[in-house]
């Protein structure tokens, strides 16, 4: 993975000495909140419901285990002893006191990290697939030009008050894991006919009050225009972009009030001044940032199957169909430690967790670990014949529930537990319909499907790219919630559709039943939820949930790990 050169140590050095002099001066009231909040925002740092909320950037989702380490230390030290992972790759803690976070910051900067840019209108973290490197389809590994974005975008003088937050997704395979689709920038790494490297762009998807799927702008840039593109497409952004109204100052609003054809003219007449100037990448630049990526010292090995001699182990079983995933080495696999144990708040890891999956990956994956954009963890390079050790230990921690892409493995942002933006709780949410649905067996029978839950239209649960979306809204000062089927992520990214009227907190889990028993009903052989919601669209799923009344039982609460 990258390291920090000296200029990199340097800048993250002289930012916490200016961040620490900025919280002296707002604890001595020199500055006001109203002073203060842009300079906390620029260091990751918000304020919530009953605390600070401090987001810390996890570049395209790559940790080292001394990271992971760091954030168990923040966890046990400067909060509750635990973190959120999120949506955006990144680690989120709830409950920081103001004066401690200079120390906080000098702690991450210590292990190479720093929450700069997780906040604010600028360009955020970029994120990338989990396997990125591992994995059998893969045209290209992304990791090099997500860390060379990275190094462009940090601090660019030209894009740091952008009209609102700008978020870029890269992927190197041929299936989209990133979920490019549906951010500002979405790449997808292509080869022309001649074999040579080069991207296609997508522009102005994303959530929130207005959801769109990304259009098509280029579709084959040479990955030596990969910066100036892009600044192309940032120029036209931040000369253009809404600036009178935040709720209309995303690229995608931008995109759609001038036309695809004439952001394209826009986009295109910048990048004829930028073509072939100093941003254009070298093949000595990208070779620089590139032989930190470089494949690990794998041994040479023979596929073997992770059963044999355990047939009868049908946990094991259900644990190899559902959290381990190919490899392009033969004989390793990728390893995915599940953060969606029933009764755990999704993405939810404590400092005892953080530190045993440290150890795991130093002893069985090179000492490094990825956050996926579901709020799970991986390790990417574990030998096959190690497998059967890695689950008995992950299982023994309570990290290997065998649920990954099943109904309970659910996305869900912090809600109204936490979030000062949200208009309802996700968290007891997750929890009812999580103990409802407890039955591996039943959910092995569903077969794949994303339950995505967001507690305000801000979406950070991506809840309108989910098979079933549920959004948190306000109603008349209660929490109620609105729901849409036949969403998706991935090549067939699509917007779900709202079935109707919204429900209360404790008929959810119902909700989900009787929209389960629709498409178990009408599935034919191989197909998902989501193949049958965009099949039959939302007519049959509204009758049948609409009905007869959904009874309002007591609403399930989760247990709490960390107590």
């Amino acid at each position: 993975m990258y390291r920090y050169d000296q200029y990199d140590h340097l800048i993250v050095r002289e930012r916490i000495a200016q961040y620490r002099d900025q919280v002296r001066r707002r604890l001595s009231d020199e500055l006001t909140e109203e002073e203060f909040l842009p300079l906390r925002l620029q260091n990751g740092l918000y304020m919530q419901r009953h605390a600070y909320m401090l987001r810390i950037a996890v570049p395209y989702g790559l940790l080292s285990t001394a990271q992971m380490r760091m954030f168990g230390h923040i966890a046990r030290k400067y909060d509750r002893n635990y973190g959120h992972f999120t949506t955006r790759q990144n680690i989120q803690f709830n409950w920081i006191e103001l004066e401690q976070t200079p120390d906080i910051l000098t702690d991450l900067a210590s292990v190479e990290m720093h929450a700069i840019q997780t906040s604010g209108n600028c360009i955020r973290n970029i994120t990338t697939d989990e396997y990125a490197g591992v994995a059998a389809d893969e045209i290209i590994d992304p990791r090099p030009y997500a860390e060379i974005l990275r190094q462009w975008s940090t601090f660019h003088p030209e894009f740091i008050a952008l009209p609102r937050k700008f978020k870029v997704a890269i992927n190197g395979a041929v299936e989209d894991r990133a979920a490019i689709a549906i951010h500002d920038i979405g790449l997808t790494a292509v080869r022309n006919d001649a074999g040579e490297v080069g991207f296609k762009f997508m522009v102005g998807g994303g959530m929130g009050r207005t959801p769109i799927i990304g259009s098509v702008i280029n579709d084959f840039v040479p990955w030596q225009h990969l910066l100036t593109y892009t600044e192309a497409i940032m120029r036209v952004y931040n000369q253009f972009g809404r600036r009178d109204n935040k709720y209309k100052a995303r690229i995608k609003i931008l995109v759609k009030a001038v036309g695809a054809e004439e952001f394209v003219r826009m986009v295109e007449a910048e990048f004829a001044d930028l073509k072939d100037g100093p941003e254009t990448l070298t093949r000595e630049e990208l070779e620089r940032v590139a032989v930190w990526f470089n494949p690990k010292p794998y041994q040479t090995l023979e596929a073997i199957d992770p059963r044999a001699g355990r047939e009868d182990d049908k946990a094991f079983a259900n644990w190899l169909q559902r959290n381990v995933k190919p490899h392009k080495v033969p004989g390793y696999a990728a390893v995915i430690l599940s953060l969606k144990k029933t009764g755990v708040p999704p993405g939810d890891a404590s400092a005892e967790q953080m530190d045993f999956v440290a150890d795991l990956a130093d002893k069985y994956s090179f000492g490094e670990l990825r956050v996926t954009h579901e709020q799970n963890l991986v390790l990417a390079d574990v030998e096959q014949s190690k497998l059967y050790e890695v689950w008995q230990q992950a299982r023994a921690k309570g990290l290997a529930t065998p649920n990954i892409g099943l109904l309970t493995d659910i996305i869900s942002c912090p809600g109204g537990d936490y979030c000062a933006l949200a208009n309802a709780k996700s968290i007891p949410i997750a929890a009812a319909i999580a103990k409802r649905f407890d039955d591996l067996d039943y959910q092995h029978d569903i077969g794949d499907i994303e339950l995505n839950i967001s507690g305000c239209i801000n979406a950070c649960g991506h809840h309108h790219v989910g098979h079933i979306g549920v959004l948190g809204v306000d109603k008349d000062g209660s929490e109620w919630y609105q729901v849409s089927i036949g969403g998706a992520q991935g090549n067939a990214a699509a917007i779900g559709k709202i079935i109707g009227p919204s429900f209360s907190a404790p008929q959810m889990p119902e909700v989900i039943q009787r929209l389960l028993d629709v498409y178990l009903k009408n599935r034919v052989e191989g197909e998902r939820f989501v193949d049958v919601a965009q099949r039959l669209g939302i007519a049959p799923f509204k009758e049948h949930v609409y009905a007869t009344p959904i009874p309002a039982g007591e609403l399930a609460v989760g247990e709490d790990q960390y107590a």
